[in-house]
């Protein structure tokens, strides 16, 4: 049984109907499909949303189907990308409608290349619970049925799931009806009831991801506005929005381009690190063991791209300074001061800390002058990312795709700052949305309330506050607070049923909160760390991760990596239950 249809269970799906003829054969099987929404898409990409709404990437940049790339066991069937497939210009950003499409068209192809021993049963309905031992059938309850489903084994892919509010919302909130404010929690932004946010008055938006980018999509050309030649034509109807977040700043822009070359990568963050960072005692520490290794990795994609395409801006011959940087330590002071010695002008070097707090110490004494600083920010961010003589930046780009895959195969709980880090660097908003974003703000409709932002209440005065680390002593007052980000859906705060039914049956949990499961196959860990035999989980509610469920072609694909382990696993597993006394399997539901 697969538990989430979305791209996540259609690829799990996909790699079943890969590897069976070799670990399975034409034995029957029944596949049970359970979903409260359409195949493919699943809640994040279904049809019934705004078509406003884009994706975060290219055309030509999403693809479904493995290629040589993927590390892993089973067969690769190729496919189109979602460019292939629609016949559109690669370089656009095809809107959430249009990807459902691909992602349903998708599911049914991989249902058509599934052997007539196979059966597939969709419930259009959510499970509520998973019982039964490790040792035996496993019975799922489903909403509006009154016997549970047995199966054989499940495979969890939940994709992100709800959340109940954590001690500061319920504050808020609890602050919101005594005086009549509008507060809306995390949550998706496209699922959200935007409709009683007032029109030309302030709201704080705390959050600048990409839940903000639909955010301001949505209370902007959502409520009758229009782009037009650079400029924002209001419809009257918009709020003002102040946001802020820890930065102060959006994710940073899509690269514009594709021509750089990739790094030879892994170099100094592979299997041999991981190998080693796998076999200490104790578990290794992010900050402390692991992000000098990530660091020196992305650096040395950095450099090799500069050096080898942009030499006239160097001042050592690579082999110097290649052989200086391989014996430099991770994270030291020789790896800065040789970057500074070989590379004149700062900008061609790799910073990461200053790209990840640009605004960091820096303090204003008006919001005028903030409001500029920002404009001034994203315009710049723009410009070099579309500007292929900074083609470093897509060598990091691909360092980041490279660390990724290899810290899925570390295993354990790496937390939320990695995931975040990897985000804000190589999953930003389109080019298009960060121009709109500039002109909203020439509009006056989106204001910048800078990093480090506080939200407060002010029990005398009925409002929320906010404050940031830029402008001090400035405080900006609201009638309603939305919070920009995506629901934290942990053991404790989790709002799924059949979440809480794996923790109460003994499920692990990682650091972070999320569902601990073996980075090897996606089996779920109990507290023992024992791995269960028939429960599998795949997708951000996990330890591991992962990743998009879909990406672009040629990179990897750890998702992709992981999906054909779990399906294997699963085959493996379902081949060797026979019944006894006969050698031959039953018909498993699965």
């Amino acid at each position: 049984m697969i538990i989430g249809a979305g791209p996540r269970g259609t690829g799990v799906l996909e790699r079943l109907a890969a590897s069976l003829p070799e670990l399975y054969g034409e034995r029957p099987l029944d596949v049970h499909l359970v979903d409260p929404h359409p195949p493919g898409g699943g809640r994040i990409w279904r049809d019934d949303q705004s078509p406003l709404l884009w994706m975060n990437s290219m055309a030509e940049d999403v693809t479904m189907f493995t290629d040589d790339t993927v590390l892993q066991d089973g067969p690769v069937v190729p496919g189109p990308t979602y460019a292939e497939w629609s016949g559109t210009d690669g370089q656009r950003f095809p809107t959430r409608r249009e990807q459902s499409a691909y992602l349903r068209w998708v599911y049914e192809r991989a249902v058509a290349a599934l052997p007539p021993s196979v059966t597939v049963h969709e419930h259009r309905t959510t499970a509520l619970r998973v019982e039964g031992p490790p040792g035996g059938r496993q019975r799922v309850r489903l909403e509006g049925r009154d016997l549970p489903l047995e199966a054989d084994l499940v495979v969890l892919t939940l994709g992100h799931l709800d959340a109940e509010p954590d001690g500061e919302q319920r504050r808020l909130a609890a602050f919101a009806r005594r005086h009549g404010l509008l507060h809306l929690p995390p949550d998706f932004t496209a699922d959200a009831d935007l409709s009683a946010l007032p029109a030309g008055e302030p709201v704080i938006v705390r959050g600048f991801g990409l839940a903000f980018v639909d955010l301001m999509v949505l209370l902007t050309e959502g409520r009758g506005g229009r782009h037009h030649d650079g400029e924002y034509l209001p419809s009257g109807r918009e709020p003002v929005l102040w946001v802020g977040s820890r930065r102060g700043v959006p994710y940073r822009s899509k690269i514009g381009y594709t021509t750089a070359e990739r790094p030879p990568l892994p170099r100094f963050f592979g299997p041999e690190q991981i190998a080693e960072l796998r076999s200490r005692r104790a578990a290794p520490d992010f900050g402390r063991d692991i992000w000098p290794l990530v660091g020196k990795e992305l650096g040395w994609a950095h450099y090799h791209r500069l050096f080898t395409a942009h030499p006239e801006r160097t001042s050592l011959p690579w082999p110097a300074f290649e052989e200086a940087y391989a014996a430099a330590r991770p994270g030291s002071a020789e790896l800065t001061a040789l970057a500074a010695a070989a590379v004149p002008d700062p900008a061609d070097r790799l910073d990461l800390a200053a790209l990840d707090r640009p605004l960091a110490g820096v303090r204003h004494t008006s919001a005028e002058a903030l409001q500029e600083e920002l404009r001034a920010h994203v315009a710049a961010d723009l410009d070099r990312r579309h500007d292929p003589r900074y083609s470093p930046d897509l060598a990091v780009f691909h360092g980041l795709l490279s660390v990724y895959g290899q810290l899925l195969t570390l295993g354990g709980d790496i937390g939320g700052g990695w995931h975040g880090f990897f985000s804000y660097l190589a999953s930003g908003p389109p080019g298009p949305r960060l121009r709109q974003l500039l002109a909203l703000s020439r509009a006056g409709v989106v204001r910048f309330a800078g990093p480090d932002i506080a939200v407060g209440t002010d029990e005398e005065r009925g409002v929320f506050t906010a404050t940031g680390a830029t402008l001090p002593g400035e405080r900006i007052e609201a009638r309603a607070l939305v919070e920009a980000r995506l629901p934290d859906p942990t053991q404790e705060l989790t709002r799924s049923p059949l979440m809480r039914s794996l923790y109460e049956d003994g499920a692990a949990v990682g650091g972070s909160g999320l569902l601990a499961v073996d980075p090897a196959d996606g089996r779920v860990l109990d507290r023992a760390g024992r791995a269960h035999p028939r429960r599998f989980a795949l997708g951000p509610h996990t330890t591991a991760r992962g990743g998009g469920a879909f990406t672009r072609p040629r990179t990897g694909g750890p998702a992709f990596r992981q999906n054909d382990a779990t399906a294997r696993a699963a085959l493996r597993f379902l081949r060797d239950l026979e019944c006894p006394g006969t050698g031959e399997a039953a018909r498993r539901p699965a």
